[in-house]
């Protein structure tokens, strides 16, 4: 059974820090894109972070970037975001889903993506 689950998300003041897991279960990693999404009440789902399949290049939303991290352990099959320097508007469920075979590229679009987690609430408030 192909399974995505996101975890370590929380409630964390503003400049705080968090880190997310996506781990896979019932497929391999390796072999796809992985992104991460987050969706804020009342608003479109936003493509946050990826890393591509072939060879871990990284891409970021100018919102996130120089604040925010994805890598990927293969061997624990696991996607990690380290989120620093959080802000009030980063506050929303964030999502990691997979796509296979994408290259050197991932898309930014949610609808090119084949496997979703469940999501994990991010809330940045003092």
């Amino acid at each position: 059974q192909v399974q995505l689950v996101e975890s370590g998300g929380g409630l964390v003041q503003p400049g705080g820090s968090l880190r997310l897991s996506c781990a896979a279960s019932g497929f391999t990693l390796d072999y796809y894109a992985i992104g991460w999404f987050r969706q804020a009440p009342g608003k479109e789902r936003e493509g946050v972070s990826c890393i591509s399949s072939s060879d871990g290049s990284t891409y970021y939303a100018d919102s996130v970037k120089g604040r925010f991290t994805i890598s990927r352990d293969n061997a624990k099959n696991t996607v990690y975001l380290q989120m620093n320097s959080l802000k009030p508007e980063d506050t929303a469920v964030y999502y990691c889903a997979a796509v296979a075979s994408y290259g050197s590229s991932c898309p930014w679009s949610p609808l090119s993506y084949d496997y979703w987690g469940q999501g994990t609430q991010v809330t940045v408030s003092s």
